[in-house]
């Protein structure tokens, strides 16, 4: 069974207490709309905003099937005041004014609005509402669209929306003038929670005083103000590897990084996506966290294809990649308390690798899966509580 390293008195008092240094300043208001997928697997963009914004304030979420309930409750378990309601009516009756945004929350496999969809949306623009569209369906590209922000002088931000075709990068190599480590978090299956553990770990490590950037591949960690970061599934894909190393390269020029982490897509061993190969090609990570749901059966939208194991997701990533899985990561849906640490125990003593669970185990236990694997990231650990 893995055994965890020494970890610092000070920095559990860190983890404990952040710095305000981190705290956020979220200055614009919006309204998530989620009708019938809050707290499910396409409702995976307003999941990720009620647990962590560092742009917007998220006022409420809209969904009718789960409406009078408070969001984090749902989530978590633990309320955070963010209510949830009927309709856009509700919504706007409690904000009291009408918000800055109205973010469309659902990542629905078609990409695309439904009719009923696409009128609440020309509906939040003529009340006054910028947009915030996740999908792969660009409205800026729309007529109806755009006449109608012209009219109520609102914007819309299509965030899967890739560069210019003229300034997308091709892979260059020069990947490898990132001196600090690269981890990539990946899973063994898609909407498996990759992008909340690679969020909680940035900012663990950024409570610990480390230098921790998080490169967003995604459209919701895009949303949630990911500095860094494209919608990879929107970019071509001969520009794929390439876009992602010029992206990592800025990050680590700009902000002198002590560690960067890598938000996964989907999965390696999944037919449906192949942005995992890009992942691996563009950020040829050093190490690679691996998010897994053993109650989870089958795949997501694929019922009749049944999850793989870790041992043979990491084989796979490791024969794939020159990397080493480090730290195997457990999202625990249809799981007890129970069952989570039965599971850390059998994982660890299976695959050899320190095993948690973001979210309901001590963050430390996260921490301490990457400086296992990255002393050098220790050492300034320890330079920064002394």
């Amino acid at each position: 069974m893995f055994k965890n390293p020494p970890f610092p008195a000070q920095a559990r008092q860190a983890l404990a207490t952040p710095s305000p240094i981190n705290e956020l300043n979220r200055s614009l208001t919006a309204i998530v709309y989620c009708e019938a997928n809050f707290g499910g697997i396409d409702g995976k963009t307003a999941n990720g905003l009620v647990r962590h914004s560092e742009k917007y304030e998220i006022l409420s979420i809209i969904d009718s099937e789960k409406a009078g309930q408070d969001a984090g409750t749902v989530l978590d378990d633990e309320p955070n005041g963010i209510p949830i309601f009927r309709d856009l009516t509700d919504a706007l009756a409690h904000a009291g004014k009408v918000p800055d945004y109205f973010i469309f929350g659902i990542a629905p496999a078609t990409g695309m609005l439904s009719p009923a969809e696409r009128r609440l949306v020309l509906k939040a623009i003529d009340l006054g509402m910028n947009i915030v569209n996740g999908l792969h369906e660009f409205l800026n590209e729309d007529p109806e669209f755009v006449a109608a922000c012209l009219r109520s002088n609102v914007v819309i931000r299509d965030v899967r929306r890739p560069r210019e075709k003229k300034d997308l990068r091709v892979f260059s190599g020069r990947i490898a003038e990132v001196t600090c480590p690269r981890i990539a978090v990946l899973g063994t299956d898609c909407a498996i929670g990759k992008r909340t553990t690679a969020t909680v770990l940035t900012k663990a490590l950024r409570d610990l005083g480390i230098k921790a950037v998080m490169i967003g591949t995604g459209q919701t960690g895009l949303i949630q103000g990911a500095r860094y970061g494209m919608a990879l599934d929107a970019v071509p894909s001969q520009f794929c590897a390439g876009e992602l190393e010029a992206t990592i390269l800025e990050a680590f020029a700009g902000e002198d990084p002590d560690v960067i982490f890598i938000e996964g897509q989907g999965s390696l061993s999944h037919p449906a996506y192949s942005t995992s190969s890009f992942i691996l090609r563009g950020s040829c990570p050093d190490g690679v966290v691996l998010q897994h749901a053993p109650g989870r059966e089958h795949r997501c939208d694929f019922p009749q294809m049944p999850m793989p194991t870790p041992a043979s997701e990491i084989n796979l990533i490791e024969t794939f990649a020159e990397t080493k899985v480090i730290g195997l990561t457990l999202n625990h849906e249809n799981m007890t308390d129970a069952e989570i640490s039965s599971a850390i125990i059998l994982y660890e003593l299976e695959l050899g690798i320190p095993v948690t669970d973001a979210l309901t185990r001590p963050t430390e236990r996260l921490v301490e899966m990457v400086l296992a694997a990255f002393p050098q990231i220790g050492e300034k650990l320890s330079t920064v509580v002394a």
